[in-house]
């Protein structure tokens, strides 16, 4: 897909050149601007004197036309156009090229190395065959064309071939008509048959052209060719045949004969050709024929193919899906829209992807072409880097000089810069040291006042659970009293060689004397500061040995002492100082009852946020 914003399209066909200026609308649609067709008379058909002539004719064309695009699609005529639909084996996709080069070399009627042949993968046949277009021109003739527009000071973007255009042209406009269709481009040295069918496409040129009906009426009245194609475009129409009465015109009754001569040996190339694609293609029959191309107008055309097809027969309308610019003459553009399906398939191929996308190009003309369009851009560029050489150069040795400049101005000013570096690195190493020792006073400081918030806590905790347990056993026994405390406070995990009532053991600590009201914390006998012989010791985990009265004496003998020893479980669990973890609180053994004073004794582990430092 090429883009450009406005763009010629020419046909360069045997009896008329097409041309039509195109440009992608808002919609990203194809609009046409302007278009003209010119005859080219039997001088267009004859190779000595039809680059001279088509040249001419392009360039009187765009200079009085208001032609403003510069840049150029163009379609070879189909009588220099050789075109062949071949079925390849099933092959590994690596062997494609491979086998179409072989393909190439045996249906191609000139050497390989004098034309330039281009190939489209159409699909698959069902045996899993792949339908391929093979299409070939001579080198010379795409030469010649490039040459007419450069000549033209056109910019030539590529070269179709005339059934890819008018096939690209048919997809675009038809392509919701999914059963079995026919076109007949009936052109002026030759015809195009395309078969239209769920996707695929096939076609095959046809040796006969209109350009013959004028040669036989020319030499039967002799008349030059040139007054006999007037006279045909004016008053020929197709003979119906049968029992009708001859015009009194001799010349409209001589044409009607040789046109019906002409229409009826097309019909047996229309006729065996479609015989073949159902034979040997596998198509259905056809549904409905269109009509296209400068001798398809002629009088009766259709009425002749409808009779001799038995189908509904119309004419090709290439610009149904194309907007028409306001400038456009819709009258004139009518009259001949039918024959301009190629220039509408030139201008989709800057439009959109298209089903058949060749490009007829010489290697020779595409690396000219190549070598033109960046003629300009080379020469800039070699004057762009003298330049910039001669520039950058100036400016390096502008740039020494103020660095030079600056750097005998800043070495007093770094010297200066580099002692007071060292002098703030040493004062900021004596600030660091600062901020540690202060750190570790504010850690002691936190640490001196966590275990007075912590016992404060357990306290708090003790006299809930209290309450709790006395509001609970108020129903059963008004005037209850419930009593719990912490005997014995511990790492967890220390021994306790005295026993539960020997209060703080190894590793412990013993309660302050505001807390033991509370608490009952027996008065520990003095101890040595351990802390100056083994160092401060600091753990996660507590272990308490609680004792409570006994529930047995005061409500009933089956009571149950387990509720007391949950509750305060509970309510330690809950403090803001213990780990919320429902692991980190933990009742550990057994209920131990001691009958001898009406009390028991259980034991908790406790897992404190911040450890605790003795």
């Amino acid at each position: 897909m090429l883009n450009t914003k406005s763009f010629l399209t020419v046909d360069f066909g045997a009896g008329s050149l097409k041309l039509a200026e195109f440009e992608i609308n808002e919609s990203g649609g194809l609009r046409l601007n302007n278009f003209l067709i010119k005859p080219l008379g039997l001088e267009g058909a004859q190779e000595a004197t039809r680059e001279k002539l088509i040249l001419s004719t392009l360039q009187a064309a765009i200079a009085d036309n208001g032609f403003k695009a510069k840049s150029v699609n163009v379609c070879a005529p189909g009588f220099h156009v050789f075109s062949k639909f071949v079925k390849l084996p099933p092959v590994d996709a690596s062997k494609v090229d491979q086998i179409i080069q072989y393909e190439a070399q045996q249906n191609v009627p000139f050497p390989l190395s004098e034309v330039v042949w281009d190939y489209q993968i159409l699909g698959s046949a069902p045996s899993g065959e792949l339908e391929v277009l093979l299409v070939a021109i001579k080198s010379e003739i795409v030469e010649g064309l490039f040459r007419v527009a450069a000549e033209a000071k056109l910019n030539l973007q590529l070269c179709d071939a005339s059934p890819a255009a008018l096939c690209n042209a048919f997809r675009y406009n038809y392509g919701e008509l999914e059963d079995c269709t026919m076109l007949l481009d009936i052109g002026a040295k030759t015809s195009n048959l395309l078969f239209f069918e769920k996707g695929k496409v096939f076609s095959r040129s046809i040796n006969l052209g209109a350009n013959a009906i004028t040669q036989d009426f020319a030499n039967e009245s002799k008349l030059k060719f040139e007054e006999a194609e007037k006279i045909k475009i004016a008053e020929g129409f197709v003979s119906l045949g049968g029992a009708y009465e001859e015009p009194d015109n001799p010349y409209q009754a001589a044409i009607s004969k040789i046109a019906r001569q002409f229409m009826t040996k097309l019909h047996i190339q229309v006729n065996q050709t479609l015989q073949f694609y159902r034979g040997q293609q596998g198509g259905a029959a056809p549904q409905r024929l269109f009509l296209s191309g400068g001798a398809s107008i002629m009088p009766y055309t259709a009425q002749f193919f409808a009779e001799k097809l038995n189908v509904p027969v119309e004419y090709f309308n290439p610009f149904r899906d194309v907007q028409i610019s306001p400038a456009v003459n819709l009258e004139d553009l009518s009259r001949v829209a039918h024959s301009l399906g190629e220039v509408v398939g030139l201008g989709l191929r800057n439009l959109a992807t298209c089903p058949v996308e060749m490009n007829l190009m010489p290697e020779s003309t595409l690396r000219w072409q190549s070598l033109n369009q960046k003629k300009p851009y080379l020469l800039a560029t070699v004057v762009s880097m003298v330049l910039v050489t001669f520039a950058v150069g100036l400016l390096f040795q502008k740039l020494a000089d103020n660095k030079k400049a600056e750097i005998d101005q800043l070495d007093p000013k770094v010297s200066d810069l580099g002692a007071r570096m060292e002098h703030f690195k040493q004062v900021y190493g004596q600030m660091l040291a600062e901020k540690k020792n202060a750190d570790q006073i504010a850690t002691w400081m936190q640490q001196r006042y966590y275990w007075g918030d912590f016992l404060a806590g357990l306290r708090t905790a003790l006299i809930r659970s209290e309450d709790d347990e006395r509001k609970k056993l108020s129903a059963q026994k008004p005037g209850v009293e419930v009593g719990v405390w912490i005997e014995s406070m511990n790492n967890a995990g220390a021994a306790n060689p005295n026993g539960a009532s020997a209060g703080m053991m190894a590793g412990g600590f013993a309660p302050a004397p505001f807390m033991r009201s509370r608490l009952m914390f027996q008065q520990p006998p003095p101890v040595a500061d351990q802390s100056s012989q083994t160092g401060q010791a600091s753990t996660n985990g507590l272990t308490l040995v609680c004792r409570a009265v006994s529930l047995k004496l005061q409500v009933d003998p089956s009571a149950n002492n387990k509720e007391i020893a949950f509750t305060v479980r509970d309510q330690i669990a809950n403090l803001p100082f213990v780990d919320p973890d429902a692991k980190a609180t933990q009742l550990v053994g057994e209920i131990s009852p001691d009958d001898a004073n009406g009390t028991f004794t259980f034991t908790l582990n406790v897992t404190p946020l911040n450890p605790l430092k003795f």
